[in-house]
């Protein structure tokens, strides 16, 4: 039994997807720049898909600009705000950003900038107090996750923006985790830069998407042709941008009926789970991702169990979790996510987490629910055995 609960990792691509990238890569592979009949084909493609992502989110077309994923949609929205200043002013992001903001974050403090992190509480969540107490005269951006992806929870965005707005500084989000699985629409919620990826929808990997509210300025982080309203240059992924548009589009049809289906099965993932010690959950509970169910791994005596040793068991049993976040999974070094939630530098090496999608069942669920127990049982220290 085969059963993948890893979906904030990636998605498996839909077949809708790839019978467009197919027709792309067969019939209509011209270059969108070109004036030609290929080109103006090709073309076609590319502003379908960004009518088709654009709808996901109700942002006018074009507003969105195409990337190569939601690290470098971030990269942009971060740099692309920063550079337009000669003198570093101040920056504002969460503690628990992923490290497509932490990283280029950090990067400009080396650059002379001052940056802000806010602080989280035990389940992750952001005082809008803080933010506004972070503000300061020369504050240009605020950047803030919109659903954790190794913890699952969710923010105050709304309530975060009208903050930022009030002082007048730009406010970026990254809702990577977020789009295709709760509704976004950024008429009602309005966020100046909003970072999207493909792949974590049903589509393609090597495709993602900056929503840049009309109005926004930014510099490039690319020189070159100056595709993508001389924003990303570049010619465009073409076969993966196409599939990440129908992607985007059947996710904005499915999200009404999915997010229900994915929020019983992750509550009963997470009552099935209650009754075992080892499991302690992370994230707020309920202000959370409708397909997220992460726990610490613990014992009753103290001890910490090993997260990537779970994570094997499990996968020896032909079910695939997470430790922790996947772009962090090969390193054994404690989750930074979970040191800035208070938890010790022992117990944030341990923590786990399994992410449900379309193809997930109850009887997925039940059955993970008994083997991970099972496996948990096997992990436990053996008390040891005094010679006589």
């Amino acid at each position: 039994m085969q059963i993948y609960l890893d979906y904030s990792a990636t998605t498996p691509t839909r077949p809708e997807a790839i019978a467009v990238m197919q027709a792309v890569l067969t019939e209509q592979w011209g270059n969108p720049s070109s004036l030609h009949t290929w080109g103006q084909q090709a073309a076609i493609v590319l502003e379908r898909a960004r009518v088709q992502v654009a709808r996901l989110i109700n942002a006018p077309a074009e507003s969105i600009i195409f990337t190569s994923g939601g690290t470098e949609a971030d990269n942009l929205a971060v740099m692309g705000v920063v550079r337009q200043y000669a003198i570093p002013q101040h920056v504002v992001i969460s503690s628990i950003e992923h490290s497509a903001i932490a990283e280029p974050v950090r990067l400009l403090e080396q650059w002379g900038w001052r940056v802000t992190r806010l602080p989280v509480d035990r389940q992750g969540r952001i005082n809008p107090l803080d933010l506004r107490a972070a503000l300061q005269p020369d504050t240009v951006l605020v950047s803030i996750i919109y659903g954790q992806s190794e913890v699952g929870t969710v923010q105050a965005i709304p309530e975060l923006v009208a903050i930022a707005h009030e002082h007048g500084t730009l406010f970026h989000t990254d809702a990577v985790q977020v789009a295709g699985r709760l509704p976004i629409d950024v008429q009602q919620l309005p966020v100046d830069l909003l970072s999207l990826s493909s792949h974590k929808l049903y589509g393609p990997q090597g495709a993602g998407a900056l929503y840049v509210r009309p109005g926004v300025s930014l510099l490039p982080l690319l020189g070159g042709g100056g595709q993508e309203s001389r924003l990303r240059s570049g010619t465009q992924a073409l076969p993966a941008i196409a599939g990440f548009g129908v992607a985007a589009e059947l996710a904005a049809q499915e999200i009404p009926t999915e997010t229900t289906r994915l929020l019983q099965l992750r509550d009963r993932l997470f009552e099935q789970l209650a009754d075992v010690p080892e499991l302690v959950p992370t994230g707020d509970r309920w202000q959370r991702l409708p397909h997220h169910v992460s726990f610490c791994l613990s014992h009753a005596d103290g001890e910490i169990l090993n997260g990537k040793a779970l994570v094997r068991q499990m996968n020896l049993a032909g079910i695939g979790i997470s430790a922790g976040a996947a772009c962090r999974s090969g390193k054994i070094t404690p989750s930074p996510i979970l040191q800035a939630m208070g938890y010790s530098d022992r117990v944030a090496t341990a923590g786990i987490r399994l992410t449900l999608g379309r193809f997930t069942t109850d009887a997925d669920i039940d059955w993970t629910a008994m083997v991970l127990k099972q496996v948990l049982k096997r992990l436990q220290p053996k008390p040891v055995l005094s010679s006589v």
